[in-house]
């Protein structure tokens, strides 16, 4: 029996990925009678809502495709950046930071250009939106080139500082050239692949290779989206593979691991894949519910009198306010004094848009008026 080498990259066949169809047929055609029944939903609506469902899902795929890679960042600032680069109107809208307004448009060129091909330029492109100052946190890193494994070999870890989880090492630096070049080829010109099966399988690659210092995780989740709006044929996004992994990370970095030391037969990894692009399209319906909402509570409230402060204050619990919301939180949020705060909050409970929180407790508690 032949032994298999330590990770899929030395495998003799390399890169000729193999997988059964007939084990893959059934959860295909769910993910694109999902996909189909999404999309139709969402041309259903009118044009504004349809631009709230973009909005949330689009600021939803950023901040959990930097999340798994253990960087949170500001959800207003990504909304506000997303806005003004599509030049959408919002309330409320605020500056945002070169290293946000560097991912968002790093997702936005991906998913609003995917027909475009794929080229070296572009991904190094990516990469120094990624990575503005040339540093990842407190280190100079190579930007917009791939990696130079000048400290060592690349490895994929997770997990906290000090407490890393190896999963699998890299293909040595010196091979990235030639492993890019045939990785591109296929990428642009493979067209006989169903394209969510070929996201699944981009996904795998792209992260096997890891050709850059830093910023992997979030490209390969980038061409993920790439592939998958090339698949809905639309720009439109409605659904976030990102958020998914992010809540199935555990499970993410274990099938990557299983499948990196197993050899070229991706039957197992693509079937998770589906899995979770599955549930991904059934958690939209949540995000939907909620778009339909908020539209339901601004018509309602169309001819009541609210400032910017109210307005940007009930947005934020429309949208799914963190903790409970004070007088405190509130004067914080809406950068005024705690007086103006308790007038803003007794004008909307007087409208009936606001009501405090039946519970008790040492400081009152304000929630949307139940109707």
């Amino acid at each position: 029996m032949q032994r298999i080498k330590s990770y899929i990259y030395q495998q003799a066949n390399w890169p000729n990925f193999t997988w059964q169809n007939d084990e893959l047929i059934n959860l295909l055609s769910e993910a694109r009678n999902l996909q189909g029944r999404l999309i139709g939903k969402m041309e259903s609506l009118g044009f504004e809502l349809r631009n709230e469902a973009l909005l949330d899902t689009l600021t939803l795929d950023v901040l959990k495709s930097s999340e798994i890679e253990g960087e949170f960042l500001n959800p207003d600032q990504v909304r506000s950046s997303i806005a003004r680069k599509l030049g959408m109107e919002i309330a409320g809208s605020i500056e945002s930071d070169r290293n946000i307004d560097g991912v968002v448009e790093l997702m936005l060129d991906a998913t609003q250009n995917c027909f475009e091909p794929l080229t070296i330029d572009r991904l190094f492109d990516w990469h120094a939106a990624l990575f503005p100052t040339g540093r990842s946190g407190m280190h100079k890193i190579t930007v917009a080139d791939w990696r130079k494994d000048s400290t060592g070999p690349m490895q994929v870890v997770s997990g906290a500082m000090g407490k890393e989880n190896v999963h699998f090492q890299a293909p040595d630096s010196s091979s990235i050239e030639k492993e890019m070049n045939l990785f591109l080829d296929w990428f642009n010109d493979n067209e006989e692949i169903d394209l969510v099966l070929k996201a699944a399988i981009a996904h795998l690659w792209f992260v096997t290779i890891h050709p850059f210092e830093d910023g992997n995780g979030r490209i390969t989740r980038a061409l993920t989206d790439m592939l998958l709006a090339k698949s809905d044929k639309t720009t439109q996004r409605f659904y976030s593979v990102s958020a998914q992994i992010r809540i199935e990370r555990k499970q993410y970095y274990e099938m990557l691991e299983q499948t990196q030391k197993g050899n070229l037969e991706i039957t197992e990894w693509i079937k998770w894949f589906l899995n979770c692009l599955i549930n991904s399209l059934k958690s939209t319906n949540l995000l939907l519910v909620n778009v339909l909402f908020k539209a339901d509570f601004w018509d309602k409230n169309s001819k009541t009198l609210i400032n910017a402060r109210q307005q940007k204050l009930l947005n934020k619990l429309l949208d799914g306010f963190d903790g409970k919301l004070t007088s405190s939180k509130w004067a914080k949020i809406a950068k005024c004094s705690k007086d103006t705060a308790i007038r803003d909050i007794n004008d909307l409970i007087a409208k009936n848009v606001l009501q405090k929180e039946a519970a008790g407790g040492r400081s009152t508690n304000y929630e949307l008026k139940k109707t």
